[in-house]
């Protein structure tokens, strides 16, 4: 597993970058870097972190689709980097924690997880900030920071040494992309 951390970590890092740039090609990556991961977090005993790579599969299909089309295959246009709709916060949050309970359940009736709490609270923000990322919100960076804080203690705790690193590194990078793609937003609504 060693090796293929080092190979998730590495790949992660493109993720990141390209994630950083707004580039579409970020999806590709997210294909990668989650079917790596499934093996590292089962092996980990990361069975939350493990569920949510199949989720980050499946989520990287439609963010490569609404990312190119505009979420209108007949429109054909990218999508704009925006702000999170007021009328979306609620039913974020909701998602979030009913999935955190859920997850947190699961692992403590089902698995032999050490930390159901954490694990499943990565994993519950991560779905959100997954779907915010397909959507192009800003505050999807948000998200990411949050998970990224928690999944380097984490890491730490269960001896994930590489991918501590790269969710230290995640964390900054989350500031400095929060405040790009600001940038970058507030850029194409000055010149649509």
């Amino acid at each position: 597993m060693f090796y293929l951390e080092i190979l998730g970590t590495l790949v992660g890092l493109v993720y990141l970058w390209l994630e950083y740039k707004a580039s579409i090609y970020l999806w590709i990556a997210g294909i990668i870097m989650p079917a790596i991961y499934l093996f590292v977090y089962y092996d980990a005993g990361l069975y939350a972190d493990f569920g949510i790579n199949i989720y980050y599969l499946l989520i990287a299909v439609y963010g490569w689709i609404v990312w190119k089309y505009g979420g209108n295959k007949e429109q054909k246009a990218a999508l704009p980097i925006t702000h999170t709709p007021r009328n979306q916060y609620l039913p974020l949050t909701g998602t979030f924690l009913g999935t955190w309970v859920l997850i947190a359940w699961v692992l403590i009736r089902f698995t032999d997880s050490s930390v159901p709490w954490l694990d499943a609270f990565t994993t519950a923000l991560s779905i959100v900030g997954m779907w915010m990322l397909a959507r192009k919100y800003l505050e999807q960076w948000i998200a990411w920071i949050g998970v990224d804080i928690v999944s380097t203690g984490l890491y730490i705790y269960k001896e994930l040494n590489f991918t501590a690193i790269l969710y230290g590194i995640y964390t900054l990078i989350a500031i400095f992309g929060y405040m790009k793609w600001k940038k970058m937003m507030n850029a194409n609504k000055e010149h649509p």
